[in-house]
């Protein structure tokens, strides 16, 4: 089989990457760290545009390549970059070396852009679309990026509180929220002192809706003049920037399945394991698929083209599959600013200063622009209006919270209690990890960073004072977890699924979870078989039934005549 010979600085010994008849590359090295190279070699082959533009996005760096339509993105991106000590951020992964995995990887990313210059015609055609070229990595960037990750609620919070404004009591106006998005388990929630929404400005989470939106190239955008340059600050519910009025942005509504069942369980005496991530199709995909083979590595499966390694897949002997479990990883704190002067804000009996970081964006076809960024002890300010400085408290500002670099951790794991110790070292996104292996076993672990609110429960915005302040993360061996359970199989869809003797004081995770009619479907079907097989999870992945429409055509069906016929 003939093949491509490619000069790849650093290697320690040959490297091979063959790409099947699916697409899919298997690379093969002499270390692991080698593999790790070629894989960032490869992703680049492939998804060039896409790293290139996930890298500048995430650093704030558009405006360089598209112009000044881009500076309300990027100056909305730097308010989120991990800003703390590299040397905690680097060890918060694992005891791998997280930080010469990035950097060999980071490499192999590189290695091709270099060669594009030599020979553009391998770049994307995007880039000529453009005019643009790629650029160099440093492996900081992988870790400082943190606005891809899918986190929470900060959105609800602040959208229960404008429902509890309008409200003629704060009960009329938790009662009207209830219908907009339904808390489980059941619990009032608490109303910080003094909340009061009624006069919050419309616009007030346009700047994080910024920094987690997609990059649009609309012609009237990339030719924006500097006048119009922060009229792009909107996003609309599809997450695209415009320009003037939006419609009122929406929460992603994607779900996510898993199931694992036990060989007592399936046709086959073995173990059985589905991964049904529902992410939003996308061109190029969001996941990335690959092969890694190297001493002390073996593993196969989809990961995202930006990271080292894989999140979901297998090892030979262990197979892992995620969804997003809703723990609350960020509150917005409502800081009030002092009188005399704006640069202070309430903290306890006393002010505290907001720390003003100047930075320097480069705008393509000018001069570069300054803007200021303000931060709290709580995180980056999102918004100053009327003598208030509204914070964004976040796992992202904490060491280890690159999402799904946790992955690194567990790629070698081949026991339930190896698999669940690598997860201690989990942040974000929050995850239902479920696991199984050739010698029968399965486990389902909750993992992420979850806040401790002694104060509060995460629910509403609440005083930035210190009040309500975080008191550190959850302990993550006393998240929820099931190891080889009776019934012989488990499953999660991003529902309700703490223990029924979880501890209330540990409730405070999370209370906003997707509807439960996924999560029954699938254990009706699963816990109504007694020997499922792969064809029956491939049906069930693919599965039609709706709860809700059942219950809906039940109702027709009683109905009056003229209903019916509707």
């Amino acid at each position: 089989m003939s093949g491509t010979a490619y000069a790849l600085p650093g290697l320690d010994g040959p490297a091979e990457i063959r790409v099947d008849r699916w697409g899919l590359a298997h690379i093969r090295a002499g270390t692991a760290l080698d593999a790790f190279r070629a894989q960032g070699f490869n992703a680049a082959r492939d998804r060039l545009w896409q790293l290139d533009l996930w890298r500048k996005r995430g650093l704030g760096l558009l405006a360089a390549d598209f112009g000044p339509g881009y500076l309300a993105q990027d100056r909305a991106a730097r308010l989120f970059l991990y800003r703390g000590d590299m040397a905690a951020e680097w060890a918060a992964y694992g005891p791998q070396d997280t930080r010469a995995i990035v950097t060999a990887f980071v490499a192999g990313i590189n290695a091709y852009v270099a060669l594009t210059e030599a020979r553009p015609d391998l770049r994307p055609p995007e880039f000529a679309v453009t005019d643009t070229r790629p650029a160099l990595w440093q492996p900081e960037d992988v870790v400082r990026i943190r606005s891809h990750a899918l986190i929470r609620n900060v959105l609800s919070e602040v959208a229960r509180a404008r429902v509890l404004a309008r409200g003629r009591s704060p009960a009329d106006g938790l009662a009207a929220d209830d219908l907009r998005k339904r808390i489980s388990p059941p619990h009032e929630p608490f109303v910080p002192d003094g909340l009061d929404a009624a006069d919050w400005p419309d616009d007030l989470l346009d700047t994080f809706r910024l920094a987690t939106a997609t990059v649009g190239f609309s012609p009237e955008r990339m030719a924006a003049s500097r006048a119009e340059a922060w009229d792009w600050s909107k996003v609309d519910a599809h997450g695209t920037v415009t320009r003037g009025p939006r419609g009122a942005p929406k929460e992603p509504a994607e779900g996510s399945n898993n199931w694992a069942v036990a060989p007592s369980r399936t046709a086959t005496g073995r173990p059985i394991l589905a991964s049904d991530p529902h992410r939003v199709y996308l061109q190029p995909s969001l996941r990335y698929a690959v092969h890694l083979t190297a001493p002390g590595l073996d593993v196969i499966g989809a990961g995202e083209p930006a990271l080292p390694g894989i999140s979901i897949g297998h090892n030979g002997r262990a197979a892992f599959s995620l969804t997003i479990a809703p723990i609350d990883q960020e509150d917005l704190f409502v800081c009030e600013t002092d009188p005399a002067d704006p640069d202070r804000y309430r903290c306890g009996d006393g002010w505290a200063p907001i720390a003003r970081v100047a930075e320097r964006i480069p705008v393509r076809g000018g001069p570069d622009e300054i803007v200021i960024l303000g931060f709290t002890r709580h995180g980056p300010v999102l918004r100053e209006d009327g003598g208030r400085a509204f914070a964004l408290r976040t796992v992202w500002s904490e060491p280890g919270a690159a999402a799904y670099l946790g992955s690194l951790a567990y790629l070698g794991a081949t026991t339930p209690e190896a698999f669940g110790e690598a997860l201690r070292h989990w942040s974000a996104p929050s995850v239902n990890q479920l696991y199984a292996d050739a010698s029968g076993r399965i486990a389902w672990f909750m993992a992420g960073k979850a806040p401790v609110r002694p104060g509060h429960d995460g629910l509403l915005p609440a005083p930035g004072d210190g009040r309500y302040d975080w008191a550190g993360f959850h302990d993550p061996a006393a998240l929820p977890r099931s190891v080889d359970p009776e019934a012989g199989w488990l499953a999660t869809a991003n529902e309700m699924n703490l223990p029924p003797d979880y501890p209330a004081e540990d409730r405070r995770v999370g209370f906003e979870w997707a509807e439960p009619w996924r999560a029954r479907r699938i254990r009706a079907v699963l816990g109504g078989q007694d020997r499922h097989s792969l064809a029956d999870s491939r049906a069930l992945q693919g599965d039609v039934v709706s709860e809700p429409a059942r219950r809906l055509a039940d109702l027709v069906a009683t109905s009056r005549p003229a209903t019916r016929r509707a």
